[in-house]
């Protein structure tokens, strides 16, 4: 395929019209053209990339941090993470979310999984880091973000996905990987 040809089934834009644009999101209406000739339109989000932190400790063992999600109304674990600011690494920015949300502070970050949450209709570059082992900095989590912070087995972190405790593309993502990784003697 040469670079003036697109494959059969691609979907053509032919236009998009910007209907909000905030510090941390752009929201449009795409109008597109199917393969097979139909158009229709689509809502399309585009939001800031963010950055996860698996902080794995000796024992292979995940921090997670208990919180309430309030767009879906509902308690969950999860990674530490979030938007990166302007013009911030995203390196930078996994050490200050782990720090910042829950008091403890990597000891070094590596990028580990890389990934898009909703592909249809959002674009979100997302980045989760693995820290092999942190310390506690002794600063509280912050109140905004956790309720409860813990050491969770990769075992028990699974289990946490399948009892629907955890939901969270990013946590389920990294913990699947962390988990397959364990058992191929990678981590």
């Amino acid at each position: 395929m040469t670079t003036d040809q697109r494959p059969a089934t691609q979907w053509t834009i032919l236009e998009e019209r910007l209907q909000d644009d905030t510090r941390r999101a752009r929201a449009s209406i795409a109008k597109v053209r199917l393969p097979d000739g139909v158009e229709f339109e689509q809502w399309v989000l585009r939001l800031q990339p963010a950055v996860m932190v698996a902080m794995v400790d000796d024992d292979l063992r995940v921090l997670l941090m208990y919180r309430h999600r309030f767009v879906i109304d509902q308690w969950v674990w999860e990674l530490p993470g979030g938007y990166l600011d302007d013009g911030e690494n995203v390196e930078a920015a996994a050490f200050r979310e782990a720090e910042e949300e829950t008091g403890w502070r990597p000891r070094s970050v590596d990028a580990y999984l890389r990934f898009q949450p909703s592909v249809a209709s959002l674009e979100q570059p997302n980045t989760v880091y693995l820290a092999r082992g942190a310390h506690d900095t002794g600063a509280a989590p912050d109140v905004n973000e956790a309720e409860e912070l813990a050491w969770f087995s990769l075992d028990e972190a699974e289990a946490m996905i399948g009892s629907g405790k955890i939901v969270g593309a990013a946590t389920v993502a990294a913990v699947l990987k962390l988990q397959l990784d364990a058992a191929k003697g990678r981590l």
